[in-house]
């Protein structure tokens, strides 16, 4: 397969390094967040920031929107958990059962709930009806850094620094499978969207492939070298890339897992820096990335 790799767009603004992306208020639309304590809004279409600004007292590292109930979620370095409603335009809520940074933030219509992952080892489930603390476990001592979900097999899927991934059951948050993923932390933890396989990347710079029903390895590719941070397919799923600390995109065949494309500041005039969340968003196909150089990047992928 051959893929065309065009920079659209370098949007600059935040003034610190950039962790977290989430989809925005409309196709064309998405959040980020920064280091600089403040999420911003940005429009695909005119590839500028919309007026809109969020700020917090820390650092922010995960970011969740909720578009059926207008909210937007803001994890942040303190622990604490902000919630805006978008309607209102305010701050409604604030939630404070981690005490350690809150590195990944996901919700389920299916559940009615919200899932947070703590560096204090701890993996918390809210109501997303009361937006209060159902339940929190101890995971492990590490940081729990990545959560996702099978909705074909009914599991959420975490990630650790203790290497581990451990599969939970949706319903009764049971814990069915754990096992040993990365030889240093787990990173990321990303489902196929046909719910068949599991993706995983960890702190030694491995993809993994996982058959998803029995979590028999089905790949191990050193595919980076550095961390690996995040994992995004695209629209139709023929496609996914990784992002690393070693400052580079790279794009994989999701049925091959081939090598497809590296994108790095001497091909693509790509990252300086980490690069640190992915999103492929379904207007143009576009890939955005963000990272510790401050600068969020739109690729346009095209199948040659």
């Amino acid at each position: 397969m051959q893929l065309n790799i065009k920079k659209t767009a370098a949007l600059t603004g935040h003034n610190g390094s950039v962790y977290t992306i989430d989809k925005g208020l409309s196709e064309q639309t998405f959040f980020t967040g920064s280091g600089d304590k403040f999420i911003a809004l940005w429009n695909l279409q005119t590839l500028e920031a919309e007026k809109f600004a969020a700020s917090f007292p820390a650092a922010i590292y995960s970011i969740c929107h909720i578009p059926e109930k207008n909210l937007l979620l803001a994890g942040t370095s303190a622990g604490s958990i902000h919630i805006l409603d978008l309607k209102r335009k305010e701050e409604i809520k604030i939630l404070q059962h981690h005490t350690e940074p809150i590195f990944d933030i996901k919700y389920s219509l299916k559940t009615n709930c919200i899932y947070t992952a703590g560096g204090d080892g701890n993996f918390g489930i809210c109501s997303l009806d009361t937006l209060s603390l159902i339940k929190i476990k101890k995971l492990c001592t590490e940081k729990v850094r990545s959560i996702d979900f099978n909705y074909v097999d009914l599991e959420i899927a975490v990630a650790s620094g203790d290497c581990n991934i451990r599969i939970f059951d949706l319903n009764t948050l049971e814990e069915k499978k754990t096992f040993i993923a990365h030889t240093l932390s787990a990173n990321i933890t990303k489902y196929s969207p046909d719910g068949s396989l599991l993706l995983t990347g960890g702190r030694d710079a491995h993809l993994k492939i996982w058959d998803a029903t029995s979590y028999e390895l089905i790949r191990s590719i050193p595919a980076h070298n550095f961390a690996i941070y995040d994992i995004a397919f695209n629209p139709d799923a023929s496609l996914f890339a990784t992002a690393s600390r070693d400052k580079t995109i790279k794009i994989w065949d999701a049925k091959t897992f081939e090598l497809l494309v590296r994108i790095n500041k001497e091909n693509f005039d790509g990252h300086i820096n980490s690069v640190n969340k992915l999103l492929w968003s379904t207007f143009n196909n576009y890939l955005i990335s963000a990272g510790d150089d401050r600068v969020v990047m739109v690729w346009e992928v095209s199948k040659g």
